[in-house]
């Protein structure tokens, strides 16, 4: 491969350790991964690119989506639903959809997601209607080009034994362990700088079994791939959970598997303080999704509480039917403004919220290989031009990204 320079950023956000921002610097990217940062560096025959006007951070990490939604934004009968009512209007819409659609639809949002500067994104595809496979995702984001974690996601109790999905959309929890197997072997790669990994997801307590939950996470610890689900969205999730199992989301997680550095849960808007020291002490990740916590009326998670308890937390756009869009940055802002509402004008700062986008998505995926600007690192960046008129009199880089419009490219 060619080598690369970045020539004179003016502004690196590198979220290494030291909190590093260096100004006028250049970036030497060789074979995929940054091999120096510096001020003059050369390498005979590289391809350079002039990021003078540029500030530069690592690419967004998505750590929560429904890819397959993005045909189904702003459907105008679940626009005022609460998260049940929401899913019950949407189910059979989904349920018409087939292996074009799921591609389709994986396509539109993964180039959206580009376009916010993500260079890293999860997938939670938890329904399968009409023949289609995970495989459809996957080939989506291979022809994107964004680093895939796809899930593979599932529903096995319909209306007809209580549970909230139709039972057109469900599965047999033999097939669903079975293709888990098919997906993971066929395409994981647990390798450094790996394109595409598999995790094993379930969608939600109150869509599966416990014998399904507690067998996915001992399936995805013999394959020694990651876990996720749903977890503690809003009042009628914590309700259900009440109800239908005795207690609360977090010791239903503990109890079946669910928590240590190989999970992650999306949402946890209701997490009481006992679930985060759970979560902070065995290291079990969250994916925050402010846009769709607002859009659904579910709340405003207690993300200054898990932060600062020590809890691994990224952000998530989650499904652009709760969502309506998969832009990373505005996620940031969002997490960094309703932290604020909640708590105070201090409560959490631009650069927190960049470093949640980031490094801390990346962590939470656990990849060690990206989410930061640092020689050794995959060089999956973002520059941020702040030429136009929507960066004009900006001081601060990082502020500015979150409270402007700036335009994204990635590297």
């Amino acid at each position: 491969m060619t080598d690369l320079i970045i020539r004179n950023a003016r502004t690196i956000l590198t979220m290494d350790d030291a909190g590093s921002e260096p100004e006028g610097a250049d970036i030497l990217i060789r074979d995929g991964v940054i091999a120096g940062i510096g001020q003059g560096l050369e390498a005979p025959g590289a391809e350079v690119i002039d990021a003078s006007t540029c500030v530069v951070t690592p690419g967004f990490v998505n750590t929560h989506h429904h890819l397959y939604q993005s045909l189904t934004r702003a459907v105008p009968a679940a626009q005022d639903a609460l998260l049940f009512g929401w899913l019950k209007t949407l189910y059979p819409i989904w349920a018409r959809f087939g292996p074009e659609e799921m591609y389709v639809s994986a396509l539109t949002g993964l180039a959206e997601l580009a376009l916010s500067g993500c260079s890293l994104t999860s997938d939670h595809c938890y329904l399968f209607p009409n023949g289609s496979r995970l495989d459809d995702s996957i080939a989506a984001a291979r022809e994107i080009g964004l680093r895939f974690h796809a899930t593979r996601g599932a529903m096995s109790i319909g209306e007809s034994d209580g549970g909230l999905p139709p039972d057109t959309l469900v599965e047999s929890e033999d097939v669903i362990l079975s293709d888990c197997i098919r997906v993971i072997d066929a395409f994981h790669d647990p390798l450094p700088g790996a394109m595409v990994r598999i995790g094993v997801a379930p969608c939600s307590p109150f869509s599966v079994s416990r014998e399904l939950m507690r067998d996915a996470a001992l399936l995805a610890r013999d394959k020694g791939v990651m876990l996720h689900t749903h977890l503690a969205e809003n009042d009628e999730d914590v309700s259900y959970s009440l109800e239908t199992f005795g207690c609360r989301p977090g010791q239903y997680a503990e109890e079946l598997g669910w928590t240590g550095p190989d999970v992650w849960h999306a949402h946890c808007v209701k997490l009481q303080r006992d679930e985060i020291d759970l979560f902070a002490r065995t290291r079990t990740g969250v994916a925050h999704c402010p846009c769709s916590n607002c859009r659904l009326g579910s709340g405003i998670a207690p993300v200054r509480a898990m932060r600062d308890a020590g809890v691994p937390v990224g952000l998530g756009v989650d499904g652009s039917a709760s969502n309506d869009s998969g832009n990373v940055a505005g996620e940031a802002r969002t997490a960094m403004l309703l932290q604020r509402v909640a708590q105070g004008a201090d409560a959490m700062s631009a650069r927190e919220a960049l470093f949640i986008a980031t490094r801390g998505g990346a962590e939470v995926l656990g990849r060690d290989d990206t989410g930061r600007v640092e020689p050794g690192y995959r060089a999956d960046i973002a520059l941020w031009d702040i030429s136009g008129i929507e960066s004009a009199g900006s001081w601060d880089p990082a502020a500015f990204l979150l409270a402007g419009a700036p335009r994204a490219f990635g590297i």
